[in-house]
C-alpha cells in the first residue's frame, strides 16, 4: 500500500464570479521511502498538491489517504494533531522567529506534545545535530547564513521525527553552493532516517537528487521512475 494516495482529486477555487480549477481528477501513489520531486511551470497546482498531502487543504472533489487514513475523516483538531506528528514543512523562505535561538526556533512544534522541556531541549539539539549545526543551538537567526538558516528549519521539520518531509522550493532562496548542501541533506535524511520526501522545484538540478520525478501541467501528471543509479 502507498504511503501518500491522491485519488480522483480536483481542487477548484473561486475568484468573485470566475472559478479556478487547479487540479483536475488527478492521482498519484507515493512509496513509503521514496524521494519524489514535483516539477511543472508556475500555476501548475504543484504547492496545491503538497497541501492537500500535508493536510493544509482539502480537495474539492476526491480523497486523500496518508498511511491509509483518509484525511476528510479527520476533525479539524484530529487533523491538527495529526499533522503534527506525521508532516515535517520546509519552504523557500525560513520562516524562523528573528527573537528566538536556533535551538527555541526548532523546539517550537514540540510545544504541541506533552514533553517537559529538557526533553523538548535535547530532541532540538539532536535535530540540529543531524543537520550539522549543534554549534550553533544559540545563534539567532540574524546570526546564521542562509543555508544555515534553512538547516534550522529541516531541524524544526524533523524535531518531531514526522515519516513524510513536504518541501516547497526549499533550495529557491539559495546559492548553488548552499542549494546543493541543503539537497545533500535532504538526501541523508531519505537514505539514512528513512523519511518519505515530496519537493516541489523549478530547478532540473535538484530534481536530479530525488529518486522520482513527477511532472504536473495542466492537471496531468507524468512520472519518471526512480532510478536504480546512486546520484
Amino acid at each position: 500500500m502507498s504511503l501518500v494516495s491522491l485519488q480522483s482529486v480536483s481542487k477548484t477555487y473561486t475568484k468573485g464570479r470566475e472559478r479556478v480549477d487547479v487540479l483536475a481528477n488527478l492521482s498519484l501513489d507515493i512509496q513509503e521511502n521514496d524521494f519524489v520531486a514535483l516539477m511543472g511551470p508556475s500555476g501548475s497546482g504543484k504547492t496545491t498538491v503538497l497541501n492537500l498531502i500535508g493536510g493544509l487543504d482539502h480537495p474539492t472533489d476526491g480523497e486523500v489517504f496518508v498511511g491509509g487514513a483518509s484525511l476528510k475523516s479527520l476533525s479539524a483538531g484530529k487533523l491538527a494533531r495529526w499533522r503534527s506528528q506525521n508532516i515535517g514543512f520546509v519552504f523557500q523562505f525560513y520562516n524562523l522567529l528573528p527573537a528566538l535561538t536556533a535551538q527555541r526556533n526548532v523546539e517550537l512544534p514540540l510545544l504541541l506534545t506533552k514533553l517537559k522541556g529538557k526533553e523538548r531541549k535535547q530532541n532540538a539539539l539532536t535535530a540540529l545535530d543531524i543537520v550539522g549545526l549543534a554549534d550553533r543551538s544559540r545563534h539567532r537567526p540574524s546570526q546564521l547564513s542562509g543555508g544555515q538558516q534553512q538547516r534550522v528549519a529541516i531541524a524544526r521539520a524533523i524535531v518531531a521525527d514526522p515519516a513524510i518531509l513536504v518541501c516547497d522550493e526549499p533550495t529557491g532562496d539559495l546559492d548553488r553552493t548552499n542549494a546543493e548542501e541543503i539537497l545533500d541533506l535532504l538526501e541523508t535524511l531519505n537514505r539514512k532516517h528513512e523519511k518519505t520526501i515530496v519537493m516541489v522545484t523549478h530547478d532540473p538540478k535538484a530534481a536530479e537528487h530525488a529518486k522520482t520525478t513527477v511532472y504536473l501541467d495542466k492537471g496531468q501528471l507524468s512520472v519518471q521512475e526512480p532510478s536504480t543509479s546512486e546520484n
